[in-house]
């Protein structure tokens, strides 16, 4: 007798969790040196651009990362900083328990959903991976509250798979740089690995989302002391403000 399985949601998502392949698209000669010039910019001011989350290991990674979702860098590690100090590892997180973790990252926006989710993951590493955290985009993905965006994060940081997560920073440098046209972060990723050299694609979400924080901000860029300002399209638009 054969058994009909119904449609498993874990299959589905970890269809969804693929890779993103660059999509080749025709630059002209005069575009991609362009391109060149600007990320060999940033590589000048920045040879090593990393996290500005603070993190011991894979797993408080993830959770750092997770957490930040809709909250700063800034008050993520200024959460995490006691919170790593007793928990930094998916037993001791399970052990501390979903009541003190909430009280210890309160201050966090969805600080509540946030908290259960660590709970949840920290328990499928511990009973599914030996407490260890799968460095697979796939593994990744199929965690409570670790996206695309978070899975991208992670195994970028980590050397593991060259990745450029796309957050609000670097959705808005990528379209004033016309490094991306496209209208969803998906969008703005596949053009991304299209069209930055892969020797800088390990870094390039780092210089795009520091420039975005620091210098081409949202309300007034700081086109003045933008080092790529005379290769950005856009500058027009905001220089006088």
């Amino acid at each position: 007798m054969t058994t009909t399985m119904p449609p498993d949601p874990a299959a589905k998502k970890s269809a969804r969790a693929r890779a993103v392949k660059p999509k080749r698209k025709r630059l002209s000669p005069a575009e991609a040196a362009r391109i060149e010039a600007l990320f060999a910019r940033f590589e000048a001011a920045e040879p090593a651009p990393a996290t500005e989350l603070a993190y011991r290991n894979p797993y408080t990674l993830v959770v750092a990362v997770a957490l930040s979702a809709q909250a700063t860098d800034k008050s993520v590690n200024k959460a995490t900083e006691r919170l790593f100090a007793v928990a930094d590892t998916p037993q001791a997180m399970i052990e501390l328990g979903e009541a003190r973790l909430t009280e210890a990252i309160k201050t966090i926006g969805l600080y509540r959903t946030k908290a259960k989710n660590v709970i949840a993951l920290s328990r499928i590493l511990v009973d599914r991976y030996g407490g260890e955290v799968p460095l697979s985009r796939e593994a990744l993905q199929a965690l409570p509250g670790v996206g695309r965006k978070t899975a991208s994060v992670v195994l970028n940081e980590l050397g593991v798979e060259p990745a450029i997560a796309v957050d609000t920073h670097v959705f808005r440098v990528s379209h004033r740089l016309k490094l991306s046209d496209a209208p969803t972060p998906e969008g703005v990723e596949q053009d991304l690995m299209a069209r930055v050299p892969e020797r800088w694609r390990t870094r390039a979400h780092h210089w795009l989302i520091l420039h975005g924080r620091y210098v081409c901000v949202a309300r007034r860029p700081k086109c003045e002391v933008c080092p790529v300002a005379d290769l950005c399209p856009s500058r027009a638009l905001y220089l006088g403000m």
